[in-house]
Parts: C-alpha cells; sequence; structure tokens
C-alpha cells in the first residue's frame, strides 16, 4: 500500500528569526519486505516514486538481482561521474523500456539515439540550441508570455484554470515559433498537450519483455489509442515542418538552420524523416520539461508566499514597472534559485537510466554486460548529506552556495547532458518573472498534490489554480 507525505507546513522557529518551512507533496519512503524485489518491480509499475527505501537516500552504489537481470542504483557522485562522463561511451545507452517508449514517437531522435547517429546529431542540435543563440528568442519567450498574460486578464480575477495546461500551451508556443518560425495556436497547442498526456498514461514504466530476457526489451504494443495519441502528435509536427519547408516559416528558425546544414552537409542524411525526428524531439522535450517545471514552480510559490514576497520584490527592483526581458534574467536571482530549487525537488525527468554495452566496474560493483544503471535525480536531490533539509522547499540554498559537482543533474550531465539546457532554464525563469510581475496562482485548499512518474514527473491530473491579479 502507498503513503503519502503531503506536508504543507509553515513554521515560524524564533522571532528574530523567521525561517519558515515548507515540505511539498512526495511519497513515504518504501517499507516493503527487502527481498521481495517482484512486490517492488510491481510497485514501480505503478508509481516509480514510491519505490526507494530511506537507505537509497545515501551516496551509495546498490545492486540487486530480477530474474537473472542486475539493477544498479548509483547515486554517489563520484560514481555518477563515471557512469555519465568517464566511461560515457559504455554507459551512453538509454534503457529497453525508454528506448521502446519513445521511439514510435520521436523515431532515431537525439533523445533515445547513441553510436554513429548519436555523434552526428549532437553536434548539429548542440549548436542549433547553443546558450550564445538563446538571447536570439528571448523576445519570443517575453512575447508570447504576454499573450498569455492579456488571455488571463480576459478570463477575469479568481478564474480557475489547470496550471499544467497553461505552462504547455505556453511552452508549446514558445517552441513552435523558436524551432519553426511558425505560430501554432491555441487549438493545436492543445492538441499537442493531450496527445503527449494521453501517450504518457498508455505507456508502461517497466518493460517486462526485457526481465523475460530480450536484451533490447519487447516493441511497444501499439493500441489504437495509443496510435490515435502518436497521429495528434504527428500530425500537428508535420504540418509545420511543411509550412516551413514551403517558405511560411521564420528564416531564423532552429529548422531553418537544420535545413541550411544539410545542404552544406549531405553526409548528415537528414532527409524529411530525421528531419521530422530531431525537430519531434526537440519540441517535445522543450516543451515537456519546462511546462512540467513551471506548473511545480507555481505549486511551491503558492505555498510559500514569504519567497513569493522575494520574488515580487526582486522583479520590482530589477524591471520596475517595464516587461522582463531576456536582459534581465542573469539580475533575477530568486527567479533563478526558484526554478533551480523546483528542478532539484522535482526534476522534469527523474529517472536517468543506461544500459551498459560491455561488463565495467562501478565503485566496487562488478557490471554485467546489458545490465541497468540507473540514476535517479529524484533521490539523488534528496539526499540529505548533499542538500540538507532535502524534502523543504529552500531556493536560498542555490543563492547561498553551488551544489556539488554531479550531484545536481536535472538535464543530466556529460557528453549527454540535454543540449537545450541554457534555452529552457533561460525560459522557465523569463516566463515565470513576466508572469509573476502581474499574476499570483493559488493552488485550492484542500486539493491533494502528488507527483507521478511517467516519461516525465507531473502533478496527477495537472495542476488546478486560481488566478489573482497583482
Amino acid at each position: 500500500m502507498l503513503s503519502w507525505l503531503a506536508a504543507e507546513t509553515q513554521t515560524i522557529e524564533t522571532l528574530d528569526s523567521p525561517r519558515k518551512r515548507f515540505e511539498p507533496a512526495h511519497p513515504s519512503y518504501y517499507s516493503g519486505k527487502p527481498g521481495n524485489q517482484l512486490q517492488r518491480l510491481l510497485t514501480a509499475r505503478r508509481d516509480f516514486l514510491s519505490i526507494w527505501r530511506q537507505s537509497d537516500h545515501k551516496e551509495v552504489v546498490n545492486a540487486v538481482t530480477l530474474l537473472g537481470r542486475q539493477i544498479i542504483a548509483v547515486n554517489s557522485p563520484e560514481a555518477i561521474k563515471y557512469v555519465v562522463a568517464t566511461r560515457h561511451e559504455n554507459f551512453e545507452r538509454k534503457t529497453p523500456q525508454m528506448r521502446r517508449a519513445l521511439e514510435y514517437l520521436l523515431g532515431d531522435g537525439l533523445f533515445i539515439s547513441d553510436g554513429e547517429t548519436w555523434k552526428q546529431r549532437r553536434p548539429l542540435v548542440a549548436d542549433i540550441v547553443h546558450k550564445h543563440r538563446v538571447p536570439a528568442f528571448g523576445d519570443i519567450m517575453k512575447n508570447t508570455s504576454l499573450e498569455l498574460v492579456e488571455r488571463w486578464n480576459r478570463l477575469g480575477d479568481g478564474a480557475s484554470v489547470n496550471a499544467l495546461y497553461e505552462m504547455a500551451g505556453l511552452t508549446a508556443e514558445i517552441i513552435s515559433r523558436s524551432v519553426f518560425g511558425n505560430d501554432l495556436g491555441e487549438e493545436r497547442a492543445g492538441m499537442v498537450t493531450d496527445g503527449f498526456t494521453s501517450y504518457q498514461s498508455l505507456i508502461d514504466s517497466i518493460n517486462i519483455g526485457y526481465f523475460l530476457g530480450f536484451d533490447d526489451g519487447l516493441p511497444l504494443f501499439k493500441t489504437p489509442t495509443l496510435r490515435r495519441s502518436v497521429k495528434r502528435i504527428h500530425r500537428i509536427i508535420d504540418q509545420v515542418i511543411e509550412d516551413h519547408l514551403a517558405g511560411r516559416g521564420d528564416d531564423n528558425s532552429m529548422v531553418e538552420l537544420l535545413v541550411r546544414r544539410q545542404q552544406r552537409n549531405p553526409e548528415l542524411k537528414l532527409d524529411v524523416v530525421a528531419l521530422r525526428n530531431e525537430a519531434a524531439t526537440i519540441f517535445m522535450a522543450g516543451h515537456e520539461t519546462t511546462a512540467a517545471t513551471l506548473t511545480w514552480a507555481w505549486y511551491l510559490l503558492s505555498k510559500a508566499p514569504w519567497i513569493e514576497e522575494a520574488v515580487h520584490a526582486e522583479i520590482e527592483e530589477v524591471c520596475g514597472g517595464n516587461v522582463p526581458t531576456v536582459a534581465d534574467v542573469p539580475k533575477l536571482k530568486w527567479c533563478t534559485a526558484v526554478i533551480e530549487e523546483t528542478l532539484r525537488l522535482y526534476p522534469p525527468v527523474p529517472i536517468l537510466a543506461r544500459q551498459a554495452k560491455q561488463a565495467d566496474r562501478i565503485g566496487n560493483l562488478e557490471v554485467k554486460p546489458a545490465s541497468l544503471v540507473m540514476i535517479v535525480p529524484w533521490v539523488l536531490h534528496r539526499t540529505p548529506s548533499l542538500f540538507p533539509d532535502p524534502h523543504l522547499f529552500k531556493p536560498e540554498r542555490f543563492i547561498e552556495k553551488r551544489p556539488v559537482p554531479y550531484s545536481y543533474i536535472p538535464f543530466a550531465s556529460g557528453p549527454r547532458i540535454c543540449p537545450g539546457l541554457q534555452f529552457g532554464l533561460t525560459e522557465a525563469i523569463l516566463c515565470l518573472a513576466v508572469l509573476a510581475q502581474r499574476f499570483r496562482l493559488r493552488v485550492p485548499e484542500g486539493h491533494k498534490v502528488e507527483p507521478v512518474s511517467r516519461l516525465t514527473l507531473r502533478p496527477r491530473g495537472g495542476l488546478p489554480v486560481t488566478l489573482h491579479r497583482r
């Protein structure tokens, strides 16, 4: 039986030191029988966040064997560096579960590719979303956020919305305008959001075929509902790519850069299918992860008004009555810290799992070929020796000092670190600042917030909020 901690407590410890505390929703530690790994596997199929014991939240490397398969949990920064950097080539391959879950949607896109395909395309995609290009997209981020402000104003003070769907629509529009140079529109943005929500709900968290002896797992069972979800997403992405190739896109968009690069370097073999796969990967990864991060940030600020006050004061000090811009982002320390702490507590991809190509050794553990090597930011970021008061929302920890290398990896790390890191981080900070300058969002009293890990980490059912003009 799963139990949940949703302690939303705010306390003042002393009058002269008004330290307030907020412990956001998270599952309690796993308490099943130590030797029953099958029970743990079945629990993981229901809720991957609820299978971690308190003893897992230490700087350790542990291994278990399940149905003959070796599963290694790596939770030490030193060992994580070994896996993702030192021995990257042996551990670059995503797990059968992740590959099988996403190949139907993303093809051989960068997120799940490896080997020569990954080596060819990684520099290409990284160059397109490089941090030096981010300022060029700053106006898109700001103006799209302002359009959402206008729509919220029309809804009226106290209006109820689902923050997850609102943020997904916002980030989908930003990505569409940045990647394709096309307006997506509220209807099509909603179709992508609904399609991916449906897709996630239909994906099994465990590829049972892998544990039955298939090193690459078993292909996804494509039910009619799953096919409809994928077609809905592909239809939108294909349409905006076709519009772009027909000359109805922006000459400075990311897709245009891909097309030009292919023209200069035919050996890249970026045909229409490959172009769609990479565009779909950038689109889905870019909009989904930032949408989830912003949604969690609104939940946290709603329940920690003293942090919200600091954010509002900072925006006033830095921007005055002006709309925040991408040039203001480096000065928005509290906004940045809120996003970074949100990513610590609720990493969009809470499990970074790899499959060993060859035998290896991590710390004192011998690794067998085809074993699963699991790095779990959800656990790593809540390890007390790395982050004191790990379950508390304390953005100031990111203002006071930087985390230990390889202890904080919401965008992964090493050669496979997310190439869109700076784009997504800047987008989240800027969107938060623009919206927080004009609105407070409040989660209704009594609403139970429950994190759910499928392909990404979302609040179950989204996040209902009421909008309040400032």
